[in-house]
């Protein structure tokens, strides 16, 4: 038994951490919390993490076509209180988790990345490889 623990707790904080995404992205599109900043902008809330004791949720943000992003980051950190205990009373935890706001730059590192793998140096390396590899 003791062996599935950490692989429960996992799936348990992914769990939590998915609840917590969705009711956030359900107050922010409902314009729940009054902000004209987050009135004016569509918000993607991309990924909450859960630490493993579930008191702590990173939120990943990302503002629609990435416009004002330190404006929009701005603006739900100044509401955090607010946005915390929404979540505390839509998901059910024993404690009220402390929500910390992120930008999710993971969309401009897949860029960066596939546009360096386009780049013509790496693409030559990559279709010598490829051909050596045959």
């Amino acid at each position: 038994m003791m062996k599935n623990e950490p692989q429960e707790r996992s799936v348990r904080t992914l769990r939590v951490g998915e609840q917590v995404r969705h009711v956030l992205s359900e107050i922010l599109q409902r314009g729940d919390v009054h902000d004209e900043t987050l009135a004016s902008h569509m918000v993607s809330v991309t990924e909450v993490r859960m630490s493993p004791d579930l008191r702590h949720a990173t939120v990943f943000v990302k503002p629609l076509l990435g416009k004002d992003e330190e404006a929009v980051l701005k603006a739900l950190r100044t509401n955090t209180a607010y946005l915390q205990r929404e979540v505390a009373h839509r998901v059910k935890m024993k404690y009220a988790a402390k929500l910390k706001f992120l930008a999710d730059d993971s969309f401009e590192e897949a860029s960066h990345i596939e546009a360096l793998l386009r780049a013509p140096k790496v693409a030559q390396d990559l279709g010598d490889e490829a051909t050596n590899e045959d």
